[in-house]
């Protein structure tokens, strides 16, 4: 559960970072505890249809993740059910899953609004406290749905510990949620950085280079390998910055500075597009939007802002104390 001490952390500033939760792994494999909270007048439900979030109208424009026992049964019947924890006043909260097919004829109905995830967060259609737990719940239903056969014996496998696992019916094995790492740098070299693009950004945008952790490594040396497939670069010192849940479907990105030991870029042609460095003062720019050339970096949920914001703005640098 974030407090305000942890609010002023940079990952918590990300999106998809808050949230008001308390999850209360203990209760997870107390059936008959879980079946009390489910069934209070004060617990609430986010609901996604497939992969779409269903966001209940309140009055004026106001959003929420949010529905009541009742609200969420007209939605449509329930596929999985997760628990998500309880909030500051001690209400349940849990996530629901619904057919994707019920998406487009929820469309039509007044009360509520349907947008993929990414467009709720970037047009902050919800509140910041939402946000994650529907993130979290995104997440976790996602994983349910890709999961529903033993990865041992390929038998199927039923939900249990509330959501937060997959008990095989045929050979007994328990299945995890899993959450994906993946390393997401800046590269500095005195007063420039590295940022490089892939073919299906929007166009002029420049973003942080990325790559998924492999078995066996460090972060650190992960930061180090992708900048060198990627990008050509031989580096040195890695430094942390931040880290952010990204459900897309499920990852942890992990914000670090690294620094570059030599100019030369060699891009990877099957990963970017396009790459090289950017002054200090052009990074400024694209931050703010005002880039000569058009160029901008990505916008305030992503982890590559905080990232390059903390290099260009904050100035924290790779070596520094």
């Amino acid at each position: 559960m974030n407090d305000a001490s942890n609010r002023r952390e940079r990952s918590a500033q990300t999106g998809f970072a808050t949230s008001h939760l308390d999850r209360r792994a203990d209760l997870r494999d107390k059936p008959d505890a879980i079946a009390a909270l489910r069934h209070r007048s004060d617990t609430r439900l986010a609901v996604l249809a497939g992969e779409t979030p269903v966001l209940k109208r309140l009055e004026g424009e106001a959003l929420s993740v949010w529905f009541s026992h009742g609200e969420t049964e007209l939605l449509g019947a329930g596929l999985e059910e997760a628990f998500l924890g309880l909030d500051p006043d001690g209400a349940p909260r849990f996530a629901r899953l619904i057919d994707k097919a019920l998406a487009e004829p929820l469309r039509e109905r007044p009360e509520v609004l349907l947008s993929d995830l990414r467009s709720v967060a970037l047009k902050r259609l919800v509140p910041a406290h939402e946000l994650g737990p529907l993130g979290e719940g995104k997440a976790l239903l996602d994983w349910h749905a890709r999961h529903r056969f033993c990865a041992q014996c390929g038998g199927p496998s039923e939900l249990g510990s509330a959501g937060w696992k997959r008990h095989c019916t045929a050979c007994g094995a328990q299945h995890f949620p899993r959450t994906d790492p993946v390393v997401i740098m800046l590269a500095t070299r005195g007063d420039k950085c590295l940022l490089a693009r892939q073919a299906r950004f929007a166009p002029g945008m420049y973003s942080c280079i990325a790559g998924f952790i492999e078995p066996g490594e460090t972060f650190e040396d992960a930061v180090r390998r992708e900048t060198w497939e990627e990008a050509g670069l031989r580096t040195g010192t890695v430094r942390y910055i931040a880290s952010q849940p990204w459900p897309f479907p499920g990852s942890l990105m992990i914000g670090c500075l690294v620094e570059a030991l030599n100019d030369d870029i060699v891009l990877d042609g099957m990963e970017l597009e396009a790459g090289r460095w950017f002054s200090r003062a052009e990074a400024l720019q694209m931050l703010e939007g005002n880039h000569p050339e058009g160029f901008t970096s990505p916008q305030h949920l992503a982890i590559a802002n905080t990232i390059l914001r903390a290099w260009a703005v904050e100035g924290e640098e790779v070596n520094s104390e």
